[in-house]
């Protein structure tokens, strides 16, 4: 968890100095997730046959903010040059339009193209015009799955 004061600085004489956290980005190994059964079989099914990668991913936030993914996420093994391409979001919006989440936990899924059979390794990063902003995992172990939940 890393942390940073910020100062908010006003039109009237008294600043306002906050403390903000922000998480650093995990892996979760064994998630507590609700996903519908018949949605769960369908998207397994879907990367079973087509050979996608889905990544489940948590957000907690501290106050009602906005979020969005740009399409030019990726998914970079870590051991050649191959990128696997965003195809689908569920529960975020892409960009250029923003989606407001509320205080607390978030949920949403991303589904990318496949990953060469000889991928052991892999980054999700978020190539975008604020990458101070950008949704980053780096080093996630490839399962035989090939769904990921990740915590950001």
């Amino acid at each position: 968890m890393r942390h940073y004061r910020i100062k908010l600085i006003s039109h009237n004489p008294i600043s306002i100095i906050m403390s903000v956290k922000v998480a650093t980005p995990v892996i979760i190994e064994k998630p507590k997730v609700d996903i519908a059964p018949e949605l769960l079989a369908e998207i397994q099914s879907q990367v079973h046959e087509q050979g996608q990668v889905v990544v489940h991913c948590l957000q907690e936030v501290w106050f009602p903010t906005l979020i969005r993914i740009w399409p030019t996420t990726f998914l970079f093994d870590r051991h050649s040059d191959h990128s696997s391409r965003l195809v689908h979001a569920e529960n975020i919006t892409y960009y250029p339009q923003w989606k407001p989440i509320d205080i607390g936990e978030n949920y949403f899924t991303l589904i990318f193209s496949g990953l060469p059979d000889h991928c052991a390794v892999f980054d999700l990063i978020e190539q975008c015009d604020n990458q101070n902003g950008a949704f980053r995992v780096k080093g996630i172990t490839r399962n035989e799955t090939d769904v990921y939940y990740v915590r950001l």
